[in-house]
Formats: C-alpha cells, sequence, structure tokens
C-alpha cells in the first residue's frame, strides 16, 4: 500500500474500534447508519489502492505466465528442430527443459514474493522507527535526583505552553504561582483557562516551553520521575479503573505491604466501602474494561480510595468530585479535607462550594493568574473581582435550576 492508503486505512480500523468500543452511545443516538458511512467513506482510499494493486498484480502473474508457456512451446519446437538435424539428442533436450522450468519456478516464486517482501520491509521499518524513537522525558533517568521524601512547595516560574498537537494554541502565558508545602491551593476559572494543564505539569506528563517547575527548590527536571511521583497522587475528572476488582484497583500503585484494614479504611475515608459491602462479592466484585460494571461516582470514589490508600505527600485534585451526587460529595469532601490536612493539596474544581475551606484560591483566566487569596479575602473584592463574579455566576445557574 501506498503511505496514503495505509493511513487511511489505520485510520478506518481506530474508527471501527471506536465504534465497537462506543456501541452504546452510538444505540443511544441511532447513529449507526452514520458511522458506517463514514467507514465506507474512510475504506474508499484503501479500497482503490486494492483494486489497483490487484490490477498489477494480476498482470504481472497473467505476463509471467505467458512467459513460461512461450519459452516452453520454443524449447519444445527448437529442440525437436535441432534433434531431427543431429545437432543435440532427446536426454539434452529434455535436460533443458528442466533447467528452464526449475529456474522458471524459482523465478516466479521470486516474483510471487515481492509484494510480500515490500509489505514486510514497510513494518520492519515502522518497528524500528519506534524502538529508535526517544522520549524527551525520562521517568527513570539514572542521573535523576531520587527523592526519598518531598514537602510538597511547587514554584512555578514564568511559564509559557501549549500542548505538541496544537503548538500555535497557547494554554499558559507568563504564569507564575507558588504552592506553599501542607497547604491546599484551588486552581478555578472558565474551561480553557490551563488549570488541569498546571496538574500535568506538576506531574510532568509535560515540559513548558518557557519557564521552570521547581518541587521544594528544585527543578522538576532534574528529578528521578519515578522516585518524584512515588509521592504524589492524582484523582482525575475521568477516574481510570483496570478490569481487576475492586480491591486491585484500590491497591494499584499503593505500597507493597497493605493489609485488608488499611483497603477498607481507604474505602470508607471515600465513601465507598458502602457500595462495595453491597455487591454480591464485595471487594472481589471485577469492575470490566474501563470500569463499565460500575457507575460514573462509584468510579470516582474508588479513584478517591485508590489515593487515600496511597498517603501521598502531595495531593493532585483534578474535578475529583465531578461526578458525585450532592450527598456523596459532601461526605467525599469532609472526608477530602481531612487527608489533604498537612500535605500539599491542590484542587482543580467548577463547584467552587468544595473549595471554599482551602488556604489559597487561585483564579485563572487566559492562560494567567488574575486573582489569589482565601474565599473571604476574595469575596471581599465585590462584583469588580473575577472570583467574586464566578461565585454570583455559579449562584443564579443554582437558583434557576
Amino acid at each position: 500500500m501506498s503511505v496514503k492508503a495505509r493511513k487511511a486505512q489505520e485510520e478506518s480500523s481506530k474508527l471501527a474500534a471506536e465504534a465497537v468500543s462506543n456501541h452504546r452511545t452510538i444505540t443511544a443516538f441511532s447513529s449507526q447508519d452514520q458511522i458506517m458511512k463514514m467507514l465506507q467513506a474512510a475504506q474508499e482510499v484503501p479500497r482503490k489502492e486494492n483494486v489497483r494493486q490487484s490490477w498489477f498484480a494480476g498482470l504481472g502473474l497473467g505476463s509471467a505466465q505467458f512467459l513460461t508457456a512461450c519459452i516452453m512451446a520454443f524449447d519444445f519446437w527448437y529442440g525437436g528442430k535441432l534433434i531431427s538435424q543431429g545437432y543435440i539428442t532427446a536426454k539434452a533436450l529434455i535436460e533443458t527443459f528442466l533447467i528452464l522450468v526449475s529456474t522458471g519456478v524459482v523465478i516466479a516464486q521470486a516474483a510471487s514474493m515481492t509484494s510480500d517482501m515490500a509489505k514486510s520491509a514497510e513494518v520492519v521499518r515502522s518497528l524500528f522507527a519506534i524502538l529508535d524513537r526517544c522520549t524527551r522525558i525520562e521517568p527513570d533517568e539514572s542521573s535523576g535526583y531520587l527523592a526519598q521524601e518531598i514537602t510538597g512547595c511547587v514554584e512555578i516560574c514564568d511559564v509559557e505552553f501549549a500542548y505538541p498537537a496544537r503548538p500555535n494554541v497557547g494554554i499558559l502565558k507568563d504564569f507564575s504561582i507558588s504552592i506553599e508545602a501542607g497547604k491546599s491551593t484551588a486552581l478555578v476559572g472558565q474551561s480553557g483557562s490551563g488549570k488541569s494543564t498546571v496538574i500535568s505539569l506538576i506531574e510532568r506528563f509535560y515540559d513548558p516551553v518557557k519557564g521552570v517547575v521547581k518541587i521544594d527548590g528544585r527543578d522538576i527536571k532534574s528529578y528521578n520521575l519515578r522516585s518524584l511521583r512515588k509521592h504524589i497522587a492524582l484523582v482525575s475528572q475521568e477516574p481510570t479503573l483496570f478490569s481487576g476488582t475492586i480491591r486491585e484497583n484500590i491497591l494499584y500503585g499503593a505500597p507493597d505491604k497493605i493489609d485488608e484494614s488499611e483497603i477498607i479504611e481507604a474505602a470508607k475515608a471515600a465513601n465507598a466501602h458502602d457500595f462495595i459491602a453491597g455487591l454480591v462479592d464485595g471487594y472481589d466484585t471485577r469492575c470490566g474494561d474501563r470500569g463499565v460494571q460500575l457507575s460514573g461516582g462509584q468510579k470516582q470514589r474508588i479513584a478517591i480510595a485508590r489515593a487515600i490508600l496511597r498517603n501521598p505527600a502531595m495531593l493532585l485534585l483534578d474535578e475529583a468530585t465531578s461526578a458525585l451526587d450532592s450527598k456523596s460529595e459532601k461526605v467525599v469532601q469532609e472526608a477530602l479535607e481531612q487527608v489533604m490536612v498537612g500535605r500539599t493539596s491542590v484542587v482543580v474544581a467548577h463547584r467552587l462550594s468544595t473549595i471554599k475551606n482551602c488556604d489559597l484560591i487561585a483564579v485563572l483566566d487566559k492562560g494567567k493568574v488574575v486573582e489569589k487569596g482565601n474565599h473571604s479575602s476574595l469575596l471581599a473584592k465585590g462584583p469588580k473581582g473575577a472570583y467574586y463574579s464566578l461565585i454570583n455566576l455559579q449562584s443564579r445557574a443554582h437558583n434557576s435550576t
């Protein structure tokens, strides 16, 4: 296949895989016909390429067979003529015929393998491209600083950042913030203001285009990332569960020596123990692929229990209570506030009611910190304040519903 056709084939395969994994959404919107049309359109380029290659292959095979037949006919005709004139014997004719046939078979087999060899060469080229690929962020750098423990003091200084997939779209611009060790810091703002990006930079999922991120006064690039991340726990707005049991998911990433009582305590702190105990298999209940057997709120509480069990020095909460109902959110929020005591916590939240008790609240807008302070000091700025406006906007939305 050509490069264009191969990419089109990859896209159609990706589309088919997404259709299978998201079949509930497709069924709910009755969009099966639309998906089939998209798949047919994606397959059009590979189909045309396969037809073109089939023509070439057919012409090549037909030509090879025709030439073979012509050579054999010529061999018998001319050999018979030479025998009749006494130049060669019948034995020599048969020997010549067998040599030509065996040589022709080898050449034909080699020709038939040309397409397979081309495909194999492309696969090998892709494989070596993956093997030769070097990551810009090495998680296990041998020369990196091994963090035995951290206090969690974070400094982000004059950072500019854009995601690699969209290098021309700036997310953070001259962004600076100091997060004190042992304190809770909330990041609030409109969607797209860069809140979750700050979490990604602290975890060093990405490096900033400009500026520096420091933890405990040391550039994050100088750390051995595996050792650093052992002291950090992350709860994302889209909780990720594996297809094992609930116990295995809570234990994921925790220290080796963990007993059952600690698992249960972590589940209780995350308000997850009651619903787990109500399941037929309890903590041995299988979550299914990506936690499909559990509701969104249940998955979120298991993810919170996993973070609590890790007992990290730094806790990163990216919309950690977004999938919970009001009652569960209140209980989990109280548990999180207890867990956050004495450790560095960075909280990203849209529901501003969940971050009132944070030591510092930073309001982000278009990749910059426009306000910071505690809940009371920010409200005291009145209607002209960005935080006040967000609170007022959410209050009106809540009252209207």
